[in-house]
C-alpha cells in the first residue's frame, strides 16, 4: 500500500501529556501548553497546522517546576539549572527510556546514580 507524504505528516501525534487543567485565564492547557483552539481543532488540522502547533510548543521554554524525587525523597527543581538555560538533566546522556524511568524524574543525585549503574 502507498502512503503519501501527506498522510504520513497527517499523523502526527498529539501533544496531549494526559495531563489536562486549563491555566488560571482558563486557556492554555497546564499540560500540553496548546491552547483551547489548538485542543479544539487538532482532529480537524491539516499536517501543516499540526506541525506549527508542534513548532510552537517546542518554541516555549520548559516550564520550571519544584519536584519531590520519587527514588530518595529530596526535593529539587526540574526545568532549569542548565549551562544552556534550560534543565540539567539536558546535560546527560539520555540513556533512559520513559518506560524504565521511575514515575516522575529523578533528582540529580539519583539520576546520575542510575546512569553510573548503567540502567
Amino acid at each position: 500500500m502507498f502512503v503519501t507524504q501527506e498522510a504520513k505528516q497527517s499523523a502526527l501525534p498529539s501533544p496531549c501529556i494526559g495531563v489536562c487543567r486549563l491555566d488560571d485565564g482558563g486557556q492554555v492547557c497546564t499540560g500540553c501548553r496548546r491552547t483551547l483552539g489548538e485542543i479544539a481543532g487538532w482532529s480537524a488540522f491539516s499536517a501543516d497546522q499540526k506541525k506549527q502547533v508542534w513548532e510552537r510548543l517546542l518554541a516555549l521554554p520548559m516550564p520550571v517546576q519544584a519536584k519531590t524525587c520519587p527514588r530518595c525523597g529530596n526535593g529539587f527543581t526540574c526545568g532549569a539549572g542548565g549551562e544552556a538555560g534550560g534543565c540539567w538533566c539536558a546535560e546527560l546522556p539520555r540513556q533512559l527510556s520513559p518506560s524504565e524511568a521511575a514515575s516522575d524524574c529523578l533528582c540529580p543525585a539519583c539520576l546520575q546514580k542510575q546512569l553510573r549503574a548503567g540502567v
